[in-house]
């Protein structure tokens, strides 16, 4: 198979599993195991920019809010509220990563990851099937979000998006505000983590590594730019009247899946 058609598969497969609760590692790993190629940390971190950074535009009345209504209040507290998901997340992710506390990118963890996500989606909203959810995120409800993130950070397969809107579920949060808060959220956490790595590969790149193909990492970051933007603007529709139910199924058949090709594979 051409690079290039790898390539677009692999932005595709990023753009649409970024922010969608199913895990975009988990996915990556599997299409990368099926199309039999490994692509390098810095490629995997620069599609992965591309998907964060599409979405911006399609909450651009809260970022409306946040310059020309900073004033207010509201405006004022959700902001910190991000501010301190955020700060959750980067202080301490920086030193989980820095001495290495993270399990390793393999299928196997990811099956586990996805199996207890899927079956922690189908169980809550089973539990707030006729409850009256909240529109108003709270200060308790952020740091669910920080810590949710760390979580995703230390085992791949969980996904950020799933961990920390499952975790608002939880406490009460309405779905569409959920969505919202915890995607916001996740743009600066990601951007910040995306450059910190891109400034490693590119300054201490790792002894024995090909230099990368800059021509083929420009194609999947604008691949991944394009698909995030449409798949996100598909979820922010589907959750006003939806419940995560089916992100639930999806991830445990998907880690059925998973475990069953390794079990063949082993045999």
């Amino acid at each position: 198979m051409p690079d290039w058609i790898a390539v677009i598969l692999l932005g595709i497969v990023e753009g649409i599993t970024e922010f969608l609760p199913v895990s975009s590692t988990g996915h990556l790993l599997i299409t990368e195991h099926w199309l039999h190629i490994h692509q390098s940390d810095l490629f995997n971190v620069v599609i992965q920019s591309g998907a964060v950074l599409a979405v911006i535009p399609l909450f651009h009345q809260r970022f409306h809010q946040f310059l020309f209504q900073w004033r207010e209040k509201a405006t004022q507290t959700y902001a910190a509220q991000i501010v301190l998901a955020v700060a959750l997340t980067g202080g301490p992710g920086f030193l989980l990563e820095k001495k290495g506390l993270k399990l390793p990118e393999q299928l196997a963890p990811v099956a586990w990851a996805l199996l207890i996500g899927g079956i922690g989606f189908v169980v809550v909203e089973a539990w707030l099937r006729g409850k009256t959810l909240k529109d108003q995120v709270t200060w308790t409800m952020a740091v669910a979000v920080g810590l949710g993130q760390l979580i995703a950070a230390v085992f791949p397969g969980a996904s950020r998006s799933g961990t920390t809107i499952l975790l608002c579920l939880l406490l009460g949060l309405a779905r569409p505000a959920a969505t919202e808060f915890c995607f916001i959220v996740g743009i600066p956490t990601m951007l910040a983590a995306g450059g910190l790595k891109i400034f490693k590969a590119l300054h201490h790149p790792p002894p024995g590594v090909a230099p990368e193909h800059w021509g083929m990492v420009l194609l999947g970051f604008l691949v991944s730019a394009v698909i995030s933007f449409i798949a996100v603007k598909w979820l922010l529709r589907y959750v006003q009247t939806h419940t995560f139910t089916a992100f639930g199924w999806y991830r445990i058949g998907l880690a059925v899946l998973i475990a069953l090709g390794l079990l063949l594979h082993w045999g």
